[in-house]
C-alpha cells in the first residue's frame, strides 16, 4: 500500500513539472502514473547498475555524477512511456534534481502521518 501510495505521489509530482517546465510534457494522469512506475522500476534495478559501473566518474566527481545518472533515468523512462516527453539531457537534469526534491517533500508528509498515527 505504501508504495501505490509513493508511485501516486509520483505521478502528482511529475504532472506538476510537467506544468511548470518547458521541456517536459505528459499527456494526462494516466501516463504520469506509468512514467511514476517506470522511474522506481528503473531506479530499482537500472540505476545500482549505471552507479556500479560509473564508479570512479563518482567519486572524482564527489558523488555529483549521481545527478546526471538521474537525468539517464528520466530520459530512459522518456524512451520507455509514448505519453512522457523530455526534449534534451538538461530538462531531464532539471526535472530529476526538482523531482528529487518534490519526492522527498512529498515522503517526508507521510513519515510525519505515521508519526502523528502512532501517538494516537
Amino acid at each position: 500500500m505504501k508504495t501505490f501510495l509513493k508511485i501516486l505521489l509520483t505521478a502528482v509530482a511529475v504532472i506538476v513539472l510537467a506544468n511548470i517546465l518547458q521541456g517536459v510534457a505528459v499527456t494526462g494522469y494516466l501516463s504520469a502514473i506509468i512514467v511514476a512506475a517506470v522511474i522506481a522500476l528503473l531506479n530499482m534495478f537500472v540505476r545500482p547498475l549505471l552507479i556500479f559501473f560509473t564508479l570512479p566518474a563518482t567519486l572524482v566527481t564527489f558523488g555529483l555524477f549521481i545527478f546526471v545518472i538521474n537525468a539517464i533515468i528520466i530520459m530512459l523512462a522518456d524512451k520507455l512511456v509514448d505519453g512522457f516527453a523530455v526534449d534534451n539531457f538538461w530538462w531531464a537534469l532539471l526535472f530529476s534534481i526538482l523531482l528529487s526534491i518534490f519526492r522527498s517533500a512529498l515522503f517526508s508528509l507521510l513519515k510525519d502521518d505515521k508519526k502523528q498515527l502512532d501517538k494516537l
